[in-house]
């Protein structure tokens, strides 16, 4: 029996990786975002506290992080916060969001960050599980408004 060779690589997001993150966001309950896409990861790829990771291989995208670094003005250290993280639902339990996850701290320690901080639904409990494996802890509680209505 031979063991197959990982190939995967973590890379910066590329324009046309905008199709592969739009089934992402699906599959995590965001539809819809085809209409606009491209111009977001533009706008993100422009801005200099933000930062768009992706997983390959065999050019193939498995995974896609969305970061942004948040500077303190009372705390030695800045924020690092995950503002979208998902593994494609094949590749789950795969490592990849394991070897993500790793690249966000490297990316975190890098900037200058102290803390990492992910706002993950209630209904997400296998995220949960992975977070808490990752050594994330809860700190209740996250407050938003809407500017909708």
């Amino acid at each position: 029996m031979t063991t197959q060779e990982i190939t995967m690589q973590i890379r910066d997001v590329q324009p046309d990786d905008a199709i592969a993150i739009e089934a992402l966001l699906t599959s995590l309950g965001y539809p819809g975002t085809s209409s606009f896409i491209a111009d977001k990861l533009q706008q993100q790829l422009a801005h200099p506290d933000a930062k768009l990771l992706v997983a390959v291989e065999d050019s193939q995208v498995l995974g896609f992080v969305s970061l942004h670094f948040i500077p303190q003005i009372a705390l030695p250290g800045d924020f690092c916060r995950i503002s979208y993280f998902c593994v494609a639902e094949a590749a789950r339990s795969s490592g990849i969001g394991q070897a993500l996850e790793l690249e966000i701290v490297n990316q975190a320690k890098a900037r200058g960050c102290d803390r990492i901080e992910v706002h993950c639904h209630s209904r997400r409990e296998k995220a949960h599980r992975f977070y808490a494996r990752q050594g994330y802890l809860e700190s209740p509680k996250y407050l938003v408004k809407s500017l909708l209505a």
